[in-house]
């Protein structure tokens, strides 16, 4: 038992990947849905990166619980990955969003769930806005060196009070002059301990609504009186590091505001739809492995003289989460369909955030269960995503909140 344990651990935690467990749903680029031949090209070689400078090195990694953004990022900017969809003149490659998705799928190959959520944040969480409403200042000053992979960018939304609830902020960015004046603190803030500058989320007016007063502003974090006051401990993703951060009186030039002053609301709601969506896709491929390295374990770990994947109730129920992960790549490509014809995705990239997690949970659980005991040590590979996928249902809207905007949708669907 302990040799077919290490024999099938290997291929998710070390360098390679046997085809015995590559994804059920691998199709050809012709037949696939959103995809043609470009996009596997591109993800091919984002795989080569992957496999030679990130999953030889995850475990170690994950111990250390950091892994080196500056060192990775500058790799994966080098083949364009931080700039898929952006602009051309600031050294993005142009492409449209289902590219951004392809890359997404492809970095579910990482060997952990903490690198590739570090890196999603890079190219499709705090950068949206920045590539979309700012200034040629803030471009070439922020955008560029990000899409090169020579900065690191943190997402300063969250805080203690108000993780969800993001009307609800109290940091605050007073204007003095020709700057601003910051303070209040963020948490939860993944690459905050690495990061050069944030893509800050801040009350910029007392007297409007809350959906109003709120700018988007780059904040460099060598700025006097920014203060990195912790790494966070966290249940799983671990080799990405999650800082609190605070804000004394740090002064930035008022033109780091993105966009419009008060429409920063507004703008990380957008960036929220994209974030949604790349989280999905992120889960797909790890839940494809899961499945098939516990069908692979279950042929052979015997119990009471018979494989454990003979007993109908085992195999039945894989078939049901093979099949429920088919479910939501079909969710995320239809999403991802309407966002390239330029309609509101809200609705339905709610629903893949809401699924993909709940899901997540699900199937690790269930496969866990059936690794028996080797299922509860650390080295086996469906813990550690039992561990990292648990934040699906809550980072980037709690499940309870995608319930929310669902409803409010289906209360205004025009009558068939």
């Amino acid at each position: 038992m302990a040799a077919l344990s290490a024999r099938l651990v290997r291929p998710l935690l070390g360098c390679t990947r046997p085809s015995a467990v590559a994804s059920f749903s691998s199709a050809a680029p012709e037949d696939d849905v959103i995809y043609n031949a470009k996009h596997w090209e591109f993800r091919d070689a984002v795989r080569k990166v992957i496999d030679k400078e990130i999953n030889p090195f995850v475990n170690q990694w994950e111990q250390e619980k950091q892994f080196p953004a500056h060192q990775v990022f500058k790799k994966l900017g080098d083949i364009g990955v931080f700039g898929v969809n952006k602009s051309t003149e600031y050294g993005g490659l142009g492409l449209d969003f289902s590219y951004s998705v392809a890359v997404a799928e492809e970095m579910g190959r990482i060997d952990c769930g903490g690198i590739p959520m570090a890196i999603a944040v890079q190219s499709d969480m705090a950068t949206p806005a920045l590539s979309t409403f700012g200034s040629d200042y803030l471009k070439r000053t922020f955008l560029e060196p990000t899409i090169a992979g020579d900065m690191v960018v943190c997402l300063g939304v969250s805080e203690p009070q108000a993780g969800s609830d993001v009307a609800g902020i109290q940091t605050t960015a007073k204007r003095e002059g020709d700057d601003l004046i910051i303070n209040g603190g963020k948490m939860w803030i993944t690459n905050g301990a690495q990061a050069d500058y944030m893509c800050l989320l801040a009350n910029t007016s007392t007297n409007a609504k809350p959906h109003v007063n709120k700018s988007l502003i780059c904040v460099p974090m060598k700025e006097p009186g920014v203060h990195v006051s912790r790494k966070i401990e966290k249940l799983g993703m671990h080799s990405s590091d999650t800082a609190q951060i605070f804000f004394e009186n740090v002064r930035v030039p008022a033109k780091n505001i993105i966009g419009d002053e008060g429409m920063g609301f507004t703008y990380q709601m957008i960036q929220f739809q994209d974030e949604r969506m790349i989280g999905t896709a992120l889960a797909l491929d790890p839940l494809d492995r899961i499945i098939r390295l516990t069908i692979e374990y279950t042929k052979e770990r015997k119990v009471f003289g018979r494989p454990v994947l003979d007993n109908q109730v085992v195999h039945y129920r894989l078939a049901e989460l093979q099949t429920e992960v088919e479910a939501v790549r079909a969710l995320l490509y239809r999403a991802v369909f309407q966002k390239l014809q330029g309609r509101d995705v809200t609705l339905l990239a709610s629903m893949a955030k809401l699924k993909v997690g709940r899901l997540a949970r699900e199937a690790t659980d269930a496969c866990l269960q059936y690794w028996g005991g080797m299922g509860f040590t650390w080295e086996c590979p469906v813990t550690r995503f039992h561990r990292d996928f648990r934040l699906l249902s809550i980072g980037a809207g709690a499940d309870e909140v995608m319930l929310s905007i669902i409803c409010k949708y289906m209360r205004t669907l025009p009558k068939q």
